[in-house]
């Protein structure tokens, strides 16, 4: 599989998401082209702050493993991730991260910070965005309309 093919697949994930009212943002994390983690954002629904994809994968994928190290593993993520999630990845020693769609307000991989490739850090990570930019972005657009159109109906 190309980068596409997996992205497209964090992008089902993201769908699931936007069909519980959950932010939508959706990851896989891939070990020796085998996706090992597969999960989308889920903080609403277990009404924790924690519950980013990134995290969640991460969680999944050193269970999967059986080590918190995740040198050999490609993270795929639609939006890029926050500082909470950057870190993880960091801490967990991802490979590479793939990502979408740019988070100007919150996105610490190119946005605001960069990070992963911050060289006073213990780990650097390969990083490539705007895979599916186009699609990452409209979904997470969709979304926020629909909150926001919600919100104004309300009053």
């Amino acid at each position: 599989m190309i980068h596409q093919d997996y992205m497209q697949l964090a992008l089902e994930n993201a769908k699931k998401a936007a069909l519980v009212d959950e932010v939508p943002v959706g990851c896989i994390i891939v070990y020796n082209d085998k996706i090992i983690a597969s999960t989308q954002n889920n903080k609403k629904s277990m009404n924790c702050s924690l519950g980013h994809a990134e995290i969640e994968a991460i969680k999944i994928a050193c269970d999967y493993l059986g080590t918190w190290i995740l040198d050999e593993c490609t993270m795929y993520v639609t939006l890029e991730p926050c500082p909470m999630c950057a870190g993880a990845i960091v801490q967990s020693r991802v490979k590479t991260l793939v990502f979408g769609a740019l988070e100007p307000k919150s996105g610490y991989v190119m946005s605001l910070h960069n990070t992963l490739s911050d060289s006073r850090l213990n780990h650097q990570v390969e990083v490539i965005n705007g895979v599916l930019e186009q699609e990452c972005s409209e979904i997470l657009k969709k979304f926020f309309k629909k909150l926001r159109n919600k919100r104004k109906n309300k009053k």
